[in-house]
């Protein structure tokens, strides 16, 4: 009898620290899918402004490519070199990821395929980041010949007080109009660009993912 006793309470014992590792894995599920969710708002927003802001660069390697046409076109000129290089790196909000990492809580995890769809959003990041780092050295290049080409007096003028960037409404004249200078301007361009082009196609390829896990787990967990 005692040892029925013993058994039996090392069951029920069993049972709720099975329930309650279940509850906690269910809680990480909903958490990881809130972050999911709030990433896949911020990609469509990032997709937007960054496919606009190649739009612009595209312009701008016309015209730079071609510096016989640009007296008379200064000041969209003067807007394409301030707005199209506009690259910020991309938020991720990888809290629960973390979490889960850091706390040693992913045994939690049970199902290998919820684990590795996990673990195949996450380790995308790091791609995207290396491409943003080839970006901004390529930005450095482009920072210094532009120093050479536009006045930086014009480019403060286009600040507005809510820190967005307005079209001058002139044709201010550049520093130089040297067309080799120019055309090296426009070499770093193209290579900022491919690199642009490169993180979108990686954030398109990251939102993918997650569009994938988040039917999943609402599927495999019931997330309302």
């Amino acid at each position: 009898m005692l040892f029925l006793a013993v058994f039996c309470g090392f069951l029920a014992e069993y049972q709720l620290e099975h329930k309650i590792e279940k509850d906690r894995e269910l809680q990480y599920i909903s958490s990881l899918y809130e972050d999911l969710n709030e990433n896949d708002k911020m990609f469509r927003q990032v997709l937007i402004f960054q496919k606009n802001r190649i739009d612009m660069m595209d312009s701008m390697i016309s015209m730079l490519n071609d510096p016989g046409s640009i007296r008379g076109k200064e000041g969209l000129l003067y807007y394409f070199a301030r707005m199209s290089p506009r690259l910020q790196t991309l938020t991720v909000n990888n809290r629960t990821f973390e979490q889960l990492k850091n706390s040693g809580n992913f045994r939690l995890i049970r199902k290998i395929e919820t684990s590795n769809l996990i673990m195949a959003y996450y380790e995308k990041i790091p791609m995207i980041r290396l491409v943003e780092e080839l970006f901004f050295g390529e930005f450095d290049h482009y920072k210094s010949l532009a120093s050479r080409i536009f006045d930086p007096a014009v480019f403060t003028s286009m600040e507005m007080k809510d820190g967005n960037i307005a079209r001058t409404d002139q044709n201010p004249p550049l520093q130089s109009y040297d067309p080799g200078l120019i055309k090296q301007l426009s070499l770093f361009a193209v290579y900022m660009n491919g690199s642009g082009r490169g993180i979108i196609q990686q954030v398109i390829e990251l939102k993918h993912k997650g569009e994938i896990m988040m039917d999943y787990l609402q599927k495999e967990y019931h997330l309302e």
